[in-house]
């Protein structure tokens, strides 16, 4: 008989991925406030913490199938949250993050969640591991909002996150193309 552990939903990864969740509308609040410093603190905290929830969950034995789902949804909030708040002129200056970006990095999530579900729905697929591009994708998305954030706070518009902008946009399309790519891949087989 395997050794199972039980599928708590209160342990310590699943706390800090709920953590997460929760101090996404904190930022929005300070966003909001224009308080561009408590704004960062609390993105760059949410972000660091990120590896925790992973490494908590293997150090402990407490992975569970809700931790699989809390995780990566922590981690879409709060970046969907932070890449349309700080598209918005009105709300984040001097530097805003372009609609298009904004517009790519959204259209590439819905993109992937859409194709999982069907391949899912479909196929029965449930092993969907990012790929080394999608990793890097998500680090310059990172970036991005680290950056319109610092740069924010020091009230300075450097000349160059124009470069990261499309820099951004061209690995957030090509990692679309090839997820599409290997889902249709999938469907095929």
């Amino acid at each position: 008989m395997q050794n199972r552990t039980p599928q708590r939903f209160f342990n310590v990864p699943n706390s800090i991925s709920l953590f997460r969740i929760l101090l996404v509308p904190v930022f929005l609040y300070f966003i909001l406030k224009r308080n561009t410093g408590c704004a960062f603190a609390v993105f760059l905290g949410a972000s660091l913490s990120d590896g925790l929830d992973g490494l908590a969950a293997r150090l402990l034995n407490q992975k569970t199938k809700i931790g699989a789902i809390l995780d990566p949804a922590a981690d879409k909030l709060a970046m969907t949250t932070a890449y349309i708040i700080l598209s918005l002129p009105a709300v984040c200056s001097p530097n805003i993050i372009p609609i298009w970006l904004t517009a790519a990095v959204l259209g590439r999530d819905i993109l992937i969640s859409g194709a999982s579900l069907i391949l899912f729905k479909v196929k029965g697929y449930k092993d969907f591991k990012p790929t080394l591009g999608g990793k890097i994708s998500t680090i310059f998305q990172f970036l991005v909002v680290v950056f319109v954030l610092f740069f924010n706070l020091l009230e300075i518009r450097p000349s160059w996150l124009i470069i990261l902008y499309i820099a951004t946009m061209i690995l957030t399309v090509t990692t679309a193309v090839h997820y599409t790519q290997i889902g249709i891949r999938i469907l095929k087989s």
